[in-house]
């Protein structure tokens, strides 16, 4: 039987990638929970194994490189102690190498660089403190192949498949196209007004029952628990606090929640952003945290819901809090505000979300740029999220992203004006109203009362610039974003339907108020409404529709 050495190595490669990730995780709760027994056995199990697969696939200095840390690991097994501080950080060192080896060796490398040959030889040192014997593999390769073993464990193991990921956004393409295809359908049946016609609309409702069980275990295929990424944020704690003389710890709450794989990548870097942020403004020094009466050990929690459709990430910390007061004086020096404004505390966090935006009176490795949560707020645009920020000076900070569980299918709200139909993401819609006959006019927006309270709202006739005049009787949206209520005027209301979202084009690409496009039940192409950014200039007295040369530009790119 051939040796299938390609596939050997590419499941090599997955398993030592997670193995590392375990490794990591367990030498940083060392430092947090240094009393758990499962530890030390852990973080030897994963060198162990590595060593050994190494060995297999002849990988001698990636082995023997695994070998020198096996042995460390052994030692400290055998001492029955936990490794200091200075230990774990040339342990996690170690990982970091190791990371960077195993793809090099898989692609042909056979040699170590000067930098792992004298991390090696640091842990060699370190062996040879601890121990009486002599490492001979401390500057050479294994010494012999070694054979892994796996424990037994009890049960049945669940069966699984790795599978591409691109194998599974065609497959969800494909069930969204399905959508597509059922709902021209339905209109077709639904215009024949025979007795065969009522049959077969029977049938298409039977049909389309089965279909959207489909389509849910398509989406659950999908979903992926966020613990791995937000254990792996840990580490950025650890060691963001340590160079900046603090000291941090991350707690990990709701590491089961899941959500599509393609939103959990592009969360990354957002979180990696708001925990730079909470490490270096957020957390004080240990010294002034004691004066306080904080404990000197800052804590960053981390924490992941379900909730109404969307996915809520929450990141806390129990530092100082936003300055108000250094905020709004960099606001006006900065010409956002005048000396006249007044503002609420949630107008005031939203202002740190401008570009160029920082209080840091220097420039470091983390802060004083300008550049951060201008790049959270545009990431979670691009996921048709919402961000959401609550903070106490001297008590800390929560910021709340709220995300959906999938980029590729959505419950939208339709709506017509003139001839053409958009789409409103069912999630920030919460009523819809008849424009009062006292506000039809030829605005481009205005106010309304709803229910004593001062509602804004655009036509998005005007926003749009669609040709034609608005019929005598109007509809609003009403629109919620974070605490701001708002009115999208429209010329009819067509109700709710499941879309396809479809990526924009070059022509629709810098057009603001646009998410995205989808094909509608006629063939025809309908816009889906980026409230977040249609919205973002919205006060409690205007409403400015974007330039008009943009919404021609959006209009003529869907006819």
């Amino acid at each position: 039987m051939d040796f299938d050495r390609e596939g050997v190595v590419a499941s090599f490669l997955s398993e030592t990638e997670e193995g590392l990730s375990l490794m990591e995780q367990s030498l940083l709760a060392m430092e947090s929970n240094p009393s758990d027994p499962e530890l030390l056995p852990n973080i030897f199990r994963v060198a162990h194994s590595l060593k050994g697969n190494a060995t297999s696939l002849d990988f001698k200095e990636l082995a023997g490189f695994a070998h020198v840390v096996e042995d460390l690991l052994d030692v400290l097994r055998q001492e029955q102690s936990l490794p200091e501080p200075e230990l774990v950080s040339l342990l996690l060192k170690a990982v970091d190498e190791l990371r960077a080896m195993v793809p090099s060796f898989a692609a042909g490398t056979i040699d170590l660089t000067n930098g792992q040959k004298e991390i090696r030889k640091q842990i060699a040192r370190e062996v040879q403190k601890r121990s009486k014997r002599v490492l001979k593999a401390a500057v050479g390769s294994a010494d012999s192949p070694v054979v892994t073993k796996h424990d037994a464990l009890p049960g049945v193991m669940p069966r699984t498949l790795r599978a591409d990921v691109e194998k599974l956004d065609r497959i969800l393409n494909l069930t969204g196209e399905i959508v597509t295809a059922q709902n021209r359908l339905r209109q077709m049946i639904e215009k024949l007004e025979t007795a065969q016609g009522s049959a077969l609309l029977d049938m298409h409702r039977e049909a389309e029952r089965l279909y959207l069980e489909l389509q849910g275990e398509v989406m659950r295929i999908r979903l992926v628990p966020v613990g791995p990424l937000f254990r792996q944020f840990a580490r950025s704690v650890r060691d963001l606090a340590k160079n900046h003389g603090k000291i941090a710890r991350l707690e990990v709450i709701g590491a089961d929640v899941e959500v599509d794989t393609t939103v959990l990548e592009q969360l990354k870097d957002p979180l990696l952003h708001l925990i730079r942020n909470a490490v270096d403004h957020g957390l004080e020094k240990p010294a002034l945290r004691e004066s306080q009466g904080k404990n000197q050990c800052g804590v960053i929690k981390l924490s992941a819901a379900h909730s109404a459709g969307n996915i809520i990430v929450k990141l806390q910390d129990d530092g100082a809090g936003f300055n108000r007061s250094k905020i709004l004086e960099k606001a006006k020096r900065m010409g956002i505000l005048s000396e006249k404004d007044v503002v609420r505390d949630q107008e005031i966090y939203e202002l740190v979300f401008h570009a160029g935006f920082s209080t840091a009176d220097s420039v470091t490795d983390l802060s004083g740029r300008g550049v951060g949560l201008d790049v959270v707020r545009r990431n979670i645009d691009a996921l048709r999220g919402m961000v959401e920020i609550t903070s106490e000076e001297g008590k800390g900070t929560s910021i709340t992203l709220r995300l959906p569980l999938t980029l590729t299918i959505i419950e939208g709200f339709s709506v017509a004006v003139g001839n053409e139909t958009f789409v409103v993401p069912l999630e920030y819609v919460t009523e819809c109203i008849e424009m009062p006959a006292g506000r039809r006019s030829s605005d481009a927006s205005g106010i309304l009362n709803l229910r004593g309270k001062a509602l804004p709202y655009m036509r998005l006739r005007d926003v749009f610039h669609i040709p034609g005049d608005a019929p005598k009787k109007e509809n609003v949206v009403v629109v919620k974003l974070n605490e701001l209520h708002a009115g999208i005027a429209v010329d009819r209301l067509l109700g709710g339907v499941q879309t396809v979202v479809k990526p924009l084009g070059r022509a629709l690409g810098g057009v603001s108020g646009v998410a995205g496009s989808t094909v509608l039940g006629d063939g025809r192409v309908g816009l889906i409404v980026d409230v977040p950014s249609l919205l973002r200039g919205v006060t409690r007295s205007t409403l400015q529709p974007l330039p008009a040369q943009q919404k021609r530009t959006a209009i003529r790119a869907t006819s």
